[in-house]
């Protein structure tokens, strides 16, 4: 079961980039429409999107599906983080607190 939970949070990690990755697009203006849906950030970014979702199916054919959502949950703090990084977003205190909600909900879970 080892392998499908490492597959389920390697999904969420990408999916988390991928959602990263579809911003820094969305923030670049485009000349066209073709442009704007066909430059390297959202084809990058539905890319992942794509692989993240083959590694949730795998990870849902050996583990039990109760812990799907709760790994997933993980991806609001990772999106949290990224836009921190790599957009300078502020971590505000209702932010801080929601993400250590999210993790205080998860080891409730697994306890």
């Amino acid at each position: 079961m080892t392998v499908y939970i490492a597959s389920m949070l390697l999904g969420v990690l990408i999916a988390s980039i991928s959602q990263t990755v579809l911003k820094k697009g969305a923030m670049r203006h485009y000349e066209t429409l073709a442009a704007q849906y066909l430059n390297p950030y959202v084809m990058g970014g539905y890319f992942l999107l794509a692989v993240s979702t083959v590694l949730v199916i795998f990870a849902y054919r050996g583990m039990p599906y109760k812990y799907g959502p709760v790994i997933e949950t993980l991806g609001f703090i990772l999106v949290m983080v990224f836009s921190h990084l790599f957009f300078g977003e502020k971590l505000t205190k209702r932010k801080v607190l929601g993400a250590c909600l999210i993790i205080l909900g998860i080891i409730i879970f697994y306890l």
